[in-house]
């Protein structure tokens, strides 16, 4: 007699829906750890700035063959408004250049400032970062190489979304001084979107490996 012939049919018994659960929790937590990442960066996208700190540090930003791009018109025109009035306030410019950057960020921030009306001999440049823990690094040991005290309170420019992780950062790096935060706004919205969603993954790789 002919034996007949069965079609398959995946198992769909217990292990399957036990897979599903595991699935379904690994979601909802990866969901729920990436929504506490995010508000540890709204929570820091803020100014907070006390007394009359003599040190400001502007992180750089990306650099269009035309000029600054966006973002960094939004620190440098930020920066620009706490500094009217304010003429003994040092300023340092950090952001090395990028492949695909027609010259330092550095030197891009300096040009913008002094167009606009700040003396060129505030500005200190540093020029040979290439992230943001470099930025304050590399600040820093400026800031030492000029006989600045490096316990005293200073200032730190960037967009909100930035600060978190810059404050993170600088704390492993400023012997204990006060930071404080200048929150530029990120008026170009598709950049605004993007570093949003992008900077709770940095602030994790950065609290992991910028030590």
């Amino acid at each position: 007699m002919r034996a007949v012939r069965r079609s398959y049919r995946p198992y769909g018994g217990k292990r399957g829906k036990l897979w599903l659960k595991v699935l379904a929790a690994l979601l909802a937590a990866g969901i729920l750890c990436f929504a506490a990442l995010e508000g540890i960066v709204l929570a820091g996208s803020r100014t907070h700035i006390e007394g009359e700190p003599k040190v400001m540090i502007v992180l750089g930003c990306q650099v269009k063959p035309w000029g600054p791009s966006e973002l960094l018109l939004d620190r440098l025109d930020t920066a620009l408004e706490y500094l009217e009035g304010r003429d003994d306030v040092r300023i340092i410019v950090s952001g090395g250049q990028g492949k695909d950057e027609p010259t330092t960020e550095a030197a891009a921030m300096r040009d913008y400032l002094v167009k606009n009306g700040i003396e060129e001999s505030r500005i200190w440049l540093e020029d040979k970062s290439h992230n943001t823990h470099q930025n304050l690094v590399y600040s820093f040991e400026l800031l030492r190489e000029k006989g600045e005290d490096l316990s005293a309170p200073y200032i730190i420019v960037s967009n909100g979304f930035h600060l978190s992780r810059a404050v993170l950062l600088a704390n492993r790096v400023d012997n204990g001084a006060e930071t404080y935060t200048l929150a530029a706004p990120s008026t170009h919205t598709p950049s605004r979107i993007k570093m949003y969603f992008r900077e709770p993954l940095a602030l994790v790789k950065s609290f992991v490996f910028d030590q």
